[in-house]
């Protein structure tokens, strides 16, 4: 590729909207261009980009056995509403109609149309284990889209679904996929990390991330650096450690006026922040033959650790739970929030303590009255033992690793692949069966495998830049070497020398640019530093005279001088590191 053919249109300064780094070089590179909220155009060299990721996805899917077709983008409404999650999944799904008044989702992903398709096309387990998988735009109606390509709104993804006979099967295929993601992402050339996570909104019954490690990331990974243990920060568990110890106070209310947080409280008493426990009251309205009822919760955290929600929805009776509002609180409670605690409440109210509350002795806790708290409250003595006993909270560093092989460490990651274990939440909701060995109908086994196809070049960015701008791994850099000649227009040895390196790259299948554009030699290498090819090489009127060309790798400090003769086969051995 010549450069004077190509379109190059970089930026000295990134727009204001663009908040974080990959969101920044992206825009300054050329590489994407936006059009809407949440939405870009991908530019010539952004393409390129995408391209050589899709590349590599499709030859590790077809090798795994995975067999690419092309579903729709707009898909009927019918469809979703069997599975329940034309009202479950809310306003994330874009909802359209037709002329005639039918209506439609814009496909955030495609369970539904996958089962639809096997569920006509699969008949017997001789057909079994299938794995379709298809690269499509996705649309996802983000309330608040930000972060460029990290966040927006349309965008690309592979999608893949495995169906099976039973759970072994599914297990297997599962397996296959896992092992397919991992080597997909070691060729990106990424540090990645996969990780135990939530099935969430997809449903089902295990499943793993994949996440790229940045600094900037905004998913917190759990790992135990001395086992493979690793988990989001949403399916990490936290353990109950040690041994409750005997009361050793009295309970005393004691006032603390004003004080409405659990650090305000420490402060205030001259004590640590983790001897005291703050309590978050949640209400579950259930119907009845056309009446509401009401359940009110008493969830126990202690002072220095944060509410993992996720795990709060897995308590048994909190799956639909909603923040208790001020009114409830005084009805329930008497008090206003900020001074609320399991002692004296006027109401029944269940009490789930998260483990380490349950664990603990002598605490502070709000006393239900304005400008007041417990101090030295114990279980047992000053109130009953809590209703329910669960996790609740996110882990912190330092806590004992779930596998009992160490403590846990925490980094920042990008999400860039999911992976499910769906089992059969589609395949019973839609009535996709097949005949068993024994001629009896059976549902399939299914699994879902993503990968955020342009999402992975915000996070690569932002694991790989520097004060010039982008680093690409050389796997997926919009191209591999790029030729920078001085004076090309004016030297004609430099023009032949250039034009042989550019012919000689090209025949050992070097993906390569030549900056034929005459530009000065600041304004080029900024250019290119910026757009972040890895591998460049100066040809100078003087440096051939010396018998050399300059060649620097984009990491590089400085340059390495390589004989002409010698050039090709030292490329292809600095891509090859």
């Amino acid at each position: 590729m010549r450069a004077s053919r190509f379109f190059i249109s970089t930026l000295k300064d990134a727009p204001s909207d663009a908040e974080i780094v990959s969101h920044q070089l992206m825009m300054r590179a050329g590489m994407i261009k936006r059009l809407g909220s949440g939405i870009y155009t991908y530019m010539p060299m952004g393409l390129r980009v995408i391209r050589k990721v899709e590349a590599i996805i499709r030859d590790e899917m077809n090798k795994s056995s995975a067999i690419e077709l092309l579903m729709p983008l707009v898909q009927p409404a019918e469809l979703w509403q069997e599975t329940g999650r034309w009202t479950k999944m809310g306003d994330e799904l874009m909802r359209v109609k037709d002329r005639h008044g039918r209506e439609y989702a814009i496909q955030p992903t495609s369970e539904e149309v996958i089962t639809d398709v096997v569920r006509s096309e699969i008949k017997s387990y001789r057909q079994l284990p299938l794995n379709f998988y298809h690269i499509q735009t996705k649309f996802r109606d983000e309330r608040r889209p930000r972060f460029g390509l990290m966040r927006g709104r349309e965008f690309t993804m592979k999608d893949a679904y495995s169906f099976d006979r039973d759970l072994a099967g599914m297990q297997a295929s599962y397996k296959i996929m896992f092992d397919a993601y991992t080597r997909i992402f070691t060729r990106f050339g990424l540090k990645f990390r996969a990780v135990a996570a939530d099935n969430g909104a997809i449903g089902g019954s295990g499943s793993h991330e994949f996440h790229v490690i940045a600094h900037t990331g905004e998913d917190a990974l759990v790992y135990c650096p001395t086992s493979d243990y690793a988990a989001n920060m949403e399916a990490a568990e936290a353990l109950q450690t040690g041994e409750r110890a005997a009361p050793a106070q009295e309970l005393v209310k004691t006032p603390t006026p004003g004080t409405v947080k659990c650090e305000t409280v420490a402060a205030l008493l001259g004590l640590e922040l983790s001897q005291t426990v703050k309590t978050i009251a949640l209400t579950v309205e259930t119907e009845k033959d056309g009446k509401v009822s009401k359940a009110y919760f008493m969830l126990l955290l202690r002072g220095d650790h944060e509410l993992n929600e996720i795990k709060v929805g897995k308590v048994p009776g909190l799956a639909n739970h909603r923040f208790t509002t001020e009114a409830e609180l005084l009805e329930v409670y008497g008090s206003i929030p900020g001074f609320l605690g399991p002692i004296g409440t006027l109401q029944p109210v269940t009490v789930v303590a998260d483990r380490t509350v349950a664990n603990m002795s002598d605490f502070v806790c709000g006393a239900n009255a304005a400008d007041f708290h417990y101090t030295g409250a114990n279980w047992g003595r000053d109130l009953p033992e809590p209703h329910i006993v669960a996790d609740l909270r996110n882990v912190v560093a330092g806590d004992a690793s779930p596998d009992g092989q160490g403590v846990l460490a925490i980094e920042r990651g990008i999400e860039v692949g999911h992976v499910f274990q769906l089992g059969t939440a589609y395949s019973e909701s839609m009535k996709a069966t097949f005949l068993d060995e024994n001629g009896k109908p059976a549902p399939l086994q299914m699994g879902c495998y993503g990968i955020g196809v342009t999402r992975i070049l915000g996070a690569a960015i932002e694991q790989n830049f520097d004060d010039k701008g982008i680093i690409w791994p050389a796997a997926i850099a919009p191209f591999e070497v790029v030729l920078c000649p001085m004076g090309m227009d004016r030297s004609e040895l430099v023009k032949e020398e250039t034009e042989k390196l550019y012919a000689a790259l090209q025949a050992a299948g070097v993906d390569v640019i030549l900056d034929d554009r005459g530009q000065r030699p600041g304004a080029m290498f900024a250019d290119w530093e910026l757009i972040g090819v890895p591998h460049r090489v100066v040809i100078g009127e003087r440096g051939l005279k010396e018998g050399k060309l300059e060649y620097q790798g984009r990491r590089d400090t400085e340059a390495t001088g390589v004989a002409p003769a010698d050039i090709v086969a030292f490329i292809q051995g600095q891509m090859a590191q």
